[in-house]
C-alpha cells in the first residue's frame, strides 16, 4: 500500500480484515498527507427525507457536464455503507444535539446540495479520519509499516502486463531496496506541487500518478486539481 491517507488506510484495513498481509509504506509519518487538511466534511445520503436520486442529481447538476454518470452513482450508492463502517472504525463524527438518543448524526447543508447531507467531525473532519484509521492501521496484527519511505518505481513484467513489486527510497539513510509484492495499491494523493503556489502538503507531488503512467495505466482527467482558493491570491 503506498499512501497513508484516507484512501490508503481504510484499504489497507479492509485487505487485513480479510486475511491479507499488508505492508504500509508513507513518505513521512504514518498520519500525514492531505486527509488532515481535509475540514468541511463528507457528504452523504443519511437522512430518511434526502434520496440517492437527488444526490446524483445535485453532482450531475454542479458537475456542469464534466461528471461521469456512472462514477457519480458507484460513489452515491457507497457512501452510507462507507460512513457506517467509518464510524464502527471509531471515527466520532458530530451528533445532532436536538436528538434525545443522542445517536443521530448532525447534517450540514453545503453548496450545489438540495438537502442537508454533509456528515462532519466538528470542522476537523479529515483529522479524525486520519488519526482513528491511522490508530487502527498501527494497531494491526497484519499490517506492517514502513514510514520516511518514497516509492520510486514500480516494478513491471512487461510480458505478463504485471506489477511484480516496487523501489523504495529510504530518505534518512538514502538506501534504495526492492520489494517484491503480489500486489501494489497506489493511493498516493494528487499532483499539486507542479504549481507555484498550493495549499496542498510538500508530499502532493504527482509521482503515483506517473508511476501509474509509465507502467502502462491510462491517466485522465488531469486538470482537475483541489486547492484552497487563497492559492489564486495576486497582489
Amino acid at each position: 500500500m503506498i499512501g497513508s491517507g484516507a484512501a490508503g488506510l481504510s484499504c489497507a484495513l479492509r485487505l487485513a480484515d480479510y486475511g491479507h498481509h499488508v505492508r504500509m509504506v508513507c513518505k513521512g509519518s504514518l498520519a500525514s498527507g492531505s486527509t488532515l487538511l481535509a475540514q468541511g466534511g463528507i457528504s452523504v445520503v443519511m437522512d430518511a427525507e434526502d434520496s440517492l436520486e437527488a444526490h446524483e442529481r445535485d453532482t450531475l447538476v454542479a458537475g456542469a457536464g464534466l461528471c461521469d454518470p456512472i462514477a457519480v452513482r458507484h460513489t452515491v450508492e457507497r457512501g452510507p455503507d462507507c460512513i457506517r463502517w467509518l464510524i464502527k472504525r471509531g471515527v466520532r463524527f458530530t451528533l445532532d444535539e436536538d436528538d434525545p438518543a443522542k445517536e443521530r448524526l448532525h447534517l450540514t447543508r453545503e453548496g450545489g446540495h438540495s438537502h442537508r447531507r454533509i456528515v462532519h467531525a466538528g470542522d476537523a473532519t479529515g483529522r479524525a479520519l486520519e488519526n482513528t484509521l491511522a490508530e487502527q492501521v498501527a494497531k494491526h496484527p497484519k499490517i506492517s509499516i514502513q514510514e520516511h519511505a518514497v516509492a520510486v518505481d514500480l516494478i513491471v513484467d512487461r510480458n505478463e502486463q504485471r506489477v511484480l513489486g516496487v523501489y523504495l527510497l529510504d530518505t534518512r539513510s538514502g538506501h534504495i531496496s526492492a520489494m517484491a509484492l503480489k500486489a501494489v495499491v497506489l493511493a498516493t494523493g494528487g499532483a499539486n506541487q507542479v504549481y507555484l503556489y498550493s495549499s496542498n502538503p510538500h508530499g502532493a507531488t504527482g509521482d503515483g500518478i506517473a508511476m501509474a503512467w509509465r507502467a502502462g495505466c491510462r491517466v485522465a482527467n488531469m486538470e482537475f486539481m483541489q486547492f484552497h482558493p487563497t492559492g489564486l491570491y495576486h497582489h
